[in-house]
């Protein structure tokens, strides 16, 4: 296993591509994905929950690096939108990632302007969501369909993945119903840290983590998703807190 936040070779590149790997469908309907850059190299996605607020992975949002939105334009001509602050959750700790172990990597972004009206705030869970295995849920991300070709990535795509495994509140493990996580099929790859991570109806997760097939190394295997049923309460206060209410 591993994070997925990794160096994005040129916003140039960002040509219309595969995202998530394993040839994942085009997302449609009301967008709620945003591709996030960083000074240091490194390549996320997020969703909006305020106009003006993104929440993504924690490990997408280190110390020491700026970040800004990517926007395009119809002839896909990247507009970067400045971000204002980062908020970490505070019991976020990047070497128990590191270890493969459960933590709190979720972090809000509050940006200096509003999100285009193009991109739709999603709606947050309540925090009683219960996954079970075999139940699926959809990916959102911008990230590579190709392990280490940044050409590849750069256009939303969705996964509908199946859970397996023991999900809990800590950590929900997905599998490409198709290949079972044995074969590489479709899954979370480099850039899709933070990617929103929904049910039927509302936003549950964000992703964390990936393997190849059988938890080898890469993309295509397994997509690790961290819940926000725990973390719930520190977003909506966070998000307050920055003057940009989100849920009850």
């Amino acid at each position: 296993m591993r994070p997925l936040l990794a160096a994005f070779v040129s916003l140039s590149l960002c040509a219309p591509a595969f995202a998530i790997s394993g040839n994942a469908p085009s997302a449609t309907g009301p967008r709620h994905a945003v591709m996030i850059v960083g000074s240091l190299g490194s390549f996320c996605t997020g969703a909006a929950i305020a106009r003006d607020v993104v929440l993504t992975a924690a490990h997408c949002v280190q110390p020491g690096s700026a970040y800004k939105i990517v926007e395009f334009d119809a002839a896909r001509r990247p507009r970067l939108l400045d971000v204002q602050s980062v908020s970490r959750h505070p019991q976020f700790n990047l070497q128990t990632l590191l270890a493969h172990r459960a933590t709190a990597d979720v972090a809000l972004l509050k940006l200096a302007q509003p999100l285009p009206e193009a991109v739709v705030p999603a709606t947050l869970g309540d925090g009683r969501y219960a996954p079970k295995v075999g139940g699926t849920l959809s990916v959102f991300g911008y990230g590579l369909a190709v392990r280490g070709d940044g050409k590849s990535g750069g256009t939303l795509r969705v996964a509908r993945l199946s859970i397996t495994g023991q999900p809990g509140n800590l950590q929900i493990r997905l599998i490409d119903p198709a290949t079972g996580g044995v074969r590489a099929g479709l899954g979370a790859c480099t850039g899709d840290s933070g990617a929103p991570v929904f049910d039927e109806t509302s936003l549950i997760g964000v992703v964390s983590w990936s393997t190849g097939p059988s938890l080898t190394d890469g993309c295509g295997g397994m997509t690790g998703v961290t819940p926000l049923n725990l973390y719930r309460a520190w977003v909506v206060e966070t998000a307050g807190k920055l003057n940009s209410p989100v849920g009850p």
